[in-house]
């Protein structure tokens, strides 16, 4: 990353874009900061860098931030509910233009749509995780634990169809137990999912998969993992997660593997597509 150069953050909700900022400071690149205002936590505010709350269907209004603050890169860093698109917020005439446009509604179209949109402005959408390799999930254990046979069974048996999901758009995590799919992520996101599944099987033995896209996109759509996803679990009764080496963000790494730990959770990083 050049650090001569002022970058654009597009900030949705969760720690991502904390991450990003915090690593911004230690390598003093220069920031300025768009928060979504029905997705980024108020903290944001506390940053140290300049923040501009806009909605989120003003896709104008952020293109006009970023030209004026003289920005040529940006980054996007935080989940953006899909469901959000089709919430109340109105759109602006450049989001409408861009909506128009798309043959599909689905997460890479939309933001896309947006990346394409930015591009022609003259503003490129670059990999959102440049700045804060070191969170990325490892290949191997991440615990203590490794996988025992019963959530290897399932490992081997619900990957390739979390994969075939993913490859279709649909969503990234599935949840499973005895080799049978319990929950299957849409719109709804991973902690629903899993939330889901402990209240469809009475809470026990689950195994949760998260996986990227074949062709996952790093410029959006990260997927991500942290200490609120083995809460999760833990109230669900699961008891491994596996996740894609280097394609997954774990947030608060040393908390996330602390508490899966001290439950006896598994958490393995797999390479990807295997």
């Amino acid at each position: 990353m050049t650090t001569s150069e002022k970058y654009g953050l597009i900030a949705g909700n969760g720690r991502f874009p904390f991450l990003v900022l915090e690593s911004a400071r230690e390598q003093n690149v220069e920031f300025v900061v768009a928060a979504i205002k029905e997705e980024t936590f108020p903290e944001i505010e506390s940053c140290g860098f300049p923040v501009h709350w806009l909605g989120l269907g003003q896709l104008g209004s952020l293109i006009r931030l970023f030209r004026k603050e003289g920005v040529r890169k940006a980054i996007m860093a935080g989940q953006v509910r899909h469901v959000q698109i089709f919430g109340p917020a109105p759109p602006d005439l450049r989001m409408l233009r861009m909506l128009a446009g798309l043959k599909q509604k689905n997460t890479d179209a939309l933001i896309g749509g947006v990346a394409e949109a930015l591009a022609q402005e003259g503003i490129e959408l670059v990999d959102s995780t440049c700045l804060i390799r070191r969170h990325m999930a490892p290949e191997g254990q991440l615990t203590r634990r490794g996988l025992n046979s019963r959530e290897q069974a399932d490992v081997d048996y619900g990957r390739p169809i979390a994969l075939k999901i993913a490859l279709m758009d649909i969503g990234q995590t599935i949840v499973v137990r005895d080799k049978a799919v319990v929950a299957v992520e849409a719109m709804e996101g991973t902690d629903a999912v899993i939330r889901r599944a402990g209240e469809l099987v009475s809470r026990r033995n689950l195994t949760v998969i998260k996986v990227s896209k074949p062709n996952q996109d790093m410029r959006f759509d990260v997927p991500v993992v942290g200490v609120p996803t083995i809460r999760l679990m833990i109230d669900a009764g699961a008891t491994a997660l596996v996740l894609d080496a280097h394609r997954t963000l774990v947030v608060d790494k040393d908390e996330f593997v602390r508490l899966a730990d001290e439950h006896g959770i598994a958490v393995v990083g797999v390479a990807p597509g295997e």
